[in-house]
This record gives structure tokens, C-alpha cells and sequence, in this order.
């Protein structure tokens, strides 16, 4: 079986594994805690943090964006209807600028993701499965 999951094969030579003998007596944390404590840390917040930072500021200009475009094409049909080139008029410039606009944010996001989320997301993603597995008694 192949998988492009980084992480998929990390514990099949030992590296990475808790020693459960360390604390015996220790009570295994339950799954919905370790989940909560990960929400919790400074990690996971800082990781939400950026990602409102982009989608937000990014939503609300894509949306005044299409609506804009909306209120003047059905207020102001005059100047939807002026033409640019040809027979081309700013309607369909604008409504071709709605689909650039799409792919551009699309392009941005994805980037934003790679260069500032997916590192830190790979990290708490990897905390996680450590805190898990522990509960559920260090079988995986």
C-alpha cells in the first residue's frame, strides 16, 4: 500500500514512540482532552490566527467585488452595455474579471497555505497522533 502521507510510515522503525514504562501508573489522557489541549495551544491558535488574517480580508473584498458587480449590472445597464473593443462591453469585461479574480484568490490562497500554515498544521497534526495514540494505549 502507498501513501503520500509524510508521516504515514514515521513510526514503523521505533523513532518517535513514547516509552510507556516511564510512567505505569499513569492514567492514559482521554481523545476529546488531547483534542481540546491541542485547540488550546498557543500553536493551534497561531495557525487559526493566520489563516482568519487571509480568508476574511479576502472573502469580504471577493464579495463586495460581486456584488458591485451585480448592483451595476442590474442599476446601471448603460454603462454594463458601453462598449471596450468591438463588441465586447464592460459586462463582459467585468464578468471575466470575476473568473480571473477567482483563480487569482484561489492561486493566493494556496499559497498562503503552503508558505505560512502547512508547516505548523503538519506539526500540531503530528502532536495529535502522538497524544492519540497514547490513548489508545500505544497501539496504532
Amino acid at each position: 500500500m502507498y501513501s503520500d502521507d509524510p508521516w504515514y510510515d514515521a513510526l514503523a522503525s521505533g523513532w518517535g514512540e513514547t516509552d510507556v514504562t516511564d510512567a505505569p501508573d499513569a492514567a492514559p489522557p482521554v481523545a476529546g482532552d488531547v483534542y481540546l489541549e491541542v485547540q488550546r495551544s498557543a500553536a493551534f491558535q497561531e495557525v487559526r490566527g493566520r489563516y482568519r488574517r487571509f480568508v476574511v480580508p479576502a472573502v469580504a473584498v471577493f464579495l463586495a467585488w460581486y456584488v458591485a458587480y451585480v448592483v451595476a449590472a442590474t442599476t446601471a445597464p448603460e454603462l454594463m452595455a458601453r462598449p471596450v473593443a468591438g463588441a465586447v462591453n464592460v459586462a463582459m469585461v467585468a464578468g471575466l474579471g470575476q473568473f480571473l479574480t477567482t483563480f487569482l484568490l484561489t492561486w493566493a490562497y494556496a499559497r498562503h497555505a503552503r508558505l505560512r500554515r502547512d508547516r505548523a498544521a503538519l506539526e500540531l497534526r503530528w502532536e495529535t497522533q502522538e497524544l492519540t495514540r497514547v490513548t489508545r494505549g500505544g497501539a496504532s
